[in-house]
């Protein structure tokens, strides 16, 4: 295990993660944190041994929102200048599955934060919510546009609009998350998904994120046309061949991402 000065990072199988750790403010965010995650998430998707990437916080909080002390005396003029939600725009670019396990609360940047992984695993305790409103503000990482993505504009404009907070069980059901879970099993739910998507072809698994990441964007004919294109590309690996060789081998593949 690798500790920073708000993170802490390590690899299992296969699996590499970043646990927050700023557990005197519930892991709120600042600056140099976000840097952190970042920075160690993207390195994570540089290293061939690591497949997926886990974020998670602790049993009480993963992230209630940002860090509001560091931002009481910034402008707009010093917010242009330091652009400080230009970094969150990489975890967009990365390529490997990323999951999020959420216990406690998931609130204002801690919300976006998860909302920036691929799936999303919560304790049945955790809470997700954009207080910005209540604060004379609004989401800034992507909370506007992410959350309308995930479970449609009318019902995001509600939570946003209003500060209101949501159970876990509420946030599956609208399909912001993907399961919900005990909160003392949640560690052992997050990893087993972690290691069978590990387990999984990681070229395909690349080429899917892809293709579903484009879904919304583009038309359905073009989305299509990608999705082909990925499908044709898994034929130049030798996953494609051991996979089907394996299947009718009648046996357990083994993938090595090339």
């Amino acid at each position: 295990m690798v500790n920073r000065s708000y993170i802490k990072v390590f690899v299992e199988n296969g699996v590499g993660v970043i646990q927050l750790d700023r557990p005197q403010v519930a892991n709120a965010l600042n600056r140099e944190m976000v840097d952190e995650i970042v920075a160690e998430t993207e390195a994570f998707d540089r290293d061939e041994s690591v497949r997926v990437i886990v974020v998670k916080g602790n049993d009480k909080a993963f992230a209630a929102g940002a860090d509001i002390e560091e931002m009481l005396e910034d402008t707009p003029l010093s917010m242009e200048l330091l652009d400080p939600f230009a970094v969150w725009d990489r975890l967009t670019r990365i390529k490997k599955p990323l999951i999020a396990a959420v216990n406690g609360f998931a609130l204002g940047g801690g919300f976006e934060l998860a909302l920036h992984c691929d799936l999303i695993i919560a304790g049945e305790t955790a809470q997700f919510g954009f207080p910005e409103v209540k604060l004379g503000v609004m989401p800034g990482a992507g909370g506007t546009q992410l959350l309308t993505k995930a479970m449609g504009k009318r019902k995001a404009l509600e939570w946003i609009w209003f500060g209101a907070s949501m159970s876990a069980k509420e946030a599956m059901n609208h399909g912001v998350i993907n399961r919900v879970v005990a909160p003392e099993m949640l560690e052992e739910e997050t990893m087993n998904m972690a290691n069978q998507l590990a387990n999984q072809a990681p070229i395909s698994v690349r080429l899917i994120k892809e293709a579903a990441g484009k879904a919304e964007e583009l038309s359905l004919l073009d989305g299509m046309k990608l999705e082909r294109k990925n499908f044709y590309l898994t034929f130049d690996s030798q996953d494609q061949t051991e996979g089907m060789q394996a299947f009718m081998e009648k046996r357990s593949p083994s993938f090595k991402g090339v």
